[in-house]
């Protein structure tokens, strides 16, 4: 969420043949992967204490680069159909519902750092009044605290400014040029003008191509935020912590696909 996505991933990416339903085919195995990593996050969590921190550097940078993966491979595919990455066919309808410009919204990652860390520094309290702290979330340091605050503003100060981006991209859909479009073609169906419908086709083309344009940008941009957001609080942490965050952060979008998956297929059961 073993190693890097094999080159057969990238090979398939590059054929071509870049469409929904191919991305569809990469999303399913990088889900296979990242259960993999799910597996080895957690086996060096257990045995912490006899596995050395390169090691667990390692371990998460493989993880953290089959992230960036997955962002580099969207983003060729957005360039495709930046509709389908806004509109994923690939996830369930529960997840579709808590997107925010085709993926997660990037502040949900302090959430779950301070949600998990809650749950480990409430775990581990005991040891921590005698000094004896694990290592993990739980023992975020006042200087990596402030830090992540520092982050966090910024991260939603950034969010905020592509949301507004969205927001106003949106509204553009009703703008004179759209709104004077839509009525000189509907003039021309309802007078069954079909030869001057047919004569607006590249304006009404050109006029959706630009709406399209201006997604992939602002797709781009959220993407690029989520990755940097990521990529600066694995920083902020520790090889171990960066291990667990990695694990909650696995076992969360794993857990909450499957959970998804069946809701769909329950709504699909006949009554």
């Amino acid at each position: 969420m073993s190693v890097l996505p094999s080159s057969g991933s990238a090979t398939y990416m590059d054929s071509g043949n870049q469409n929904p339903d191919t991305f569809n085919n990469f999303f399913e195995r990088w889900l296979v992967e990242q259960n993999q990593h799910l597996r080895e996050l957690v086996a060096a969590s257990r045995q912490q204490s006899s596995v050395d921190e390169q090691s667990l550097r390692c371990l998460v940078q493989r993880v953290l680069d089959h992230y960036e993966h997955y962002y580099k491979a969207k983003a060729k595919w957005g360039k495709q159909d930046v509709l389908a990455m806004l509109s994923p066919s690939w996830i369930s309808k529960f997840e579709d519902a808590f997107l925010w410009i085709g993926g997660w919204r990037p502040s949900i990652a302090f959430h779950l750092l301070y949600s998990k860390s809650g749950m480990q520094l409430e775990d581990q309290l005991d040891e921590l009044i005698r000094g004896m702290g694990r290592g993990d979330l739980g023992d975020l340091s006042p200087t990596q605290l402030s830090r992540i605050n520092e982050l966090q503003t910024k991260t939603i100060r950034e969010e905020k400014e592509i949301s507004e981006k969205m927001a106003k991209h949106q509204e553009s859909v009703a703008d004179s040029s759209m709104v004077e479009l839509s009525h000189l073609v509907s003039e021309m169906m309802r007078k069954g003008d079909e030869d001057g419908v047919d004569v607006e086709k590249d304006k009404v083309e050109s006029a959706m191509e630009s709406k399209e344009e201006g997604l992939k940008e602002i797709l781009l941009r959220a993407d690029d935020l989520r990755f940097r957001t990521l990529k600066t609080v694995i920083h902020i942490l520790n090889p171990i912590q960066s291990v667990h965050f990695f694990i909650a952060a696995a076992e969360l979008h794993l857990r909450i696909h499957e959970w998804g998956k069946r809701i769909d297929h329950k709504h699909h059961q006949p009554s």
